[in-house]
């Protein structure tokens, strides 16, 4: 018998770049071993990827297949995928109200700095995205990790949280 398959929402307010590339880190095959399905959104959508997290995505051969920068509404939308977590990337959407999720999901606040904001060179702007998706893939690896079907309600919670406060 098969495991019921988790659906995770990644929020950031542009959608752009930190949100993306969890979505992307936590959909790839070998981390999520069938157990996830993450989307990605953002309160005020730019409307496009930024072509550094494609480039970053493609090189760490991970699929991009599908991403897009999309408003949170259509995740609160009737016939949206029930969700089971939504975690905030980034520090503006962690402070923003929320709509209201079907399914009550469990939240928690993930937030990593923006690389998207970095100035300088490119070689600075790769660095950047390079660290944000490793802070990124830390973190979702301990998500994975977590015995799911051992922690419930208030205990489950306190863990994603300090998945959060881990370490940049």
């Amino acid at each position: 018998m098969s495991e019921k398959i988790l659906n995770v929402l990644f929020l950031c307010t542009g959608n752009s770049a930190r949100s993306i590339l969890a979505e992307a880190v936590l959909n790839h095959p070998t981390l999520n071993r069938g157990r996830f399905r993450a989307f990605s959104a953002g309160s005020h959508p730019t409307g496009k990827v930024n072509p550094l997290a494609l480039e970053l995505l493609n090189n760490s051969h991970m699929s991009t297949e599908g991403l897009r920068s999309k408003s949170w509404d259509e995740f609160a939308q009737p016939g949206a995928p029930r969700l089971d977590f939504v975690f905030t990337v980034c520090d503006n959407a962690a402070g923003e109200v929320c709509p209201v999720w079907p399914g009550q999901p469990m939240t928690a606040h993930w937030g990593v700095p923006d690389p998207a904001a970095v100035t300088g060179s490119d070689e600075e702007k790769r660095r950047a995205f390079f660290v944000a998706m490793t802070q990124l893939q830390n973190r979702i690896s301990l998500f994975c990790n977590l015995p799911l079907d051992k922690l419930e309600g208030i205990k489950l919670e306190h863990a994603l949280r300090d998945i959060g406060k881990t370490p940049l």
